[in-house]
């Protein structure tokens, strides 16, 4: 469990046809987004949208991810290549709970 409160970047997209380098770059990210300060996790999950959650320490941390080059480089791809769509929302949890059999 992490300590709250925390951020949530939710992430949502439509993917264009093909792969084009996709697949890559988001294992690369993945990993980059894990050396950085504040990161705090990630979960992830496509059917015909696909729906990324981060999670981050601070307001601060989120902006030092998203001005990373190599992530502006993934983002610009992204925007040309990779997405038909895309939204992001970035919220503040409060509060956190769960259950596991």
């Amino acid at each position: 469990m992490k300590t709250t409160p925390y951020y949530a970047v939710i992430f949502t997209s439509v993917r264009t046809d093909g792969d084009h380098g996709y697949s890559k770059m988001a294992e690369a990210m993945d990993e980059l987004a894990k050396t950085q300060p504040g990161y705090l996790g990630i979960e992830s999950a496509r059917e015909d949208i696909g729906i990324t959650v981060s999670y981050w320490k601070s307001l601060e941390a989120i902006a030092h991810w998203k001005s990373n080059s190599e992530h502006m480089l993934a983002q610009s791809k992204g925007i040309s290549d990779w997405y038909k769509n895309y939204k992001v929302r970035i919220c503040k949890v409060e509060r956190e709970y769960s259950w596991e059999k």
